[in-house]
């Protein structure tokens, strides 16, 4: 059996030494120490701002905070805002939902936005509220862009200002609409 062994080594062996031996007969580029001349215009205008800060920083003196209308000055009041932040979301009205249905839009929610490092962390509250806080405030037009584009909000809230797709109408309003559509099939049925 020990003989059997041996010609299955001795071509391990022999493989082994030849690839070694082609290793090492490979032409090897030698790269020098000085690189003085060596021009590197790889980087655009976009990579050399990347990591910048997008903040008002050293973009001229604020606006003029006494002469704004009051939508321009919550726009400006939130794109300052560095600290944490919370509000809700009320999800789409007019759909059934069960718990997981909306802890698993939370957990989705959650997952995405971490992704894009914007570290908001959502709750459900009930079948059509979610709650959010946000360690970093400064994320807030992020997130609001995100929560505006998936089809399972209908408006969110922070502090007192309420934001909703354009054209559509205040959450009230389509509530009792649904609310008479409701009461309407009832009479029918009766």
């Amino acid at each position: 059996m020990a003989r059997a062994a041996w010609p299955g080594a001795l071509a391990a062996a022999f493989l082994l030494g030849a690839a070694v031996g082609v290793a090492l007969a490979a032409k090897r580029v030698p790269i020098p120490d000085d690189l003085r001349d060596v021009v590197d215009d790889e980087e655009d205008d976009e990579w050399r701002s990347w990591g910048a800060s997008h903040s008002r920083g050293g973009d001229g003196p604020p606006p003029d905070l006494s002469r704004m209308d009051p939508d321009a000055l919550q726009a400006e009041l939130l794109r300052g805002q560095t600290g944490p932040s919370f509000g809700f979301v009320k999800l789409r009205p007019g759909t059934r939902r069960s718990r997981e249905d909306v802890a698993g839009i939370a957990t989705r929610w959650s997952n995405v936005l971490r992704t894009g490092s914007v570290e908001t962390k959502f709750v459900a509250v009930d079948f059509g509220t979610l709650m959010f806080t946000m360690e970093k405030g400064r994320d807030i037009l992020e997130l609001k862009e995100f929560i505006l584009s998936q089809t399972e909000a209908y408006e969110f809230k922070i502090g007192d200002k309420i934001f909703r797709r354009h054209g559509d109408p205040p959450l009230d309003q389509v509530l009792e609409k649904l609310q008479k559509g409701k009461s309407h099939k009832s009479k029918e049925e009766l």
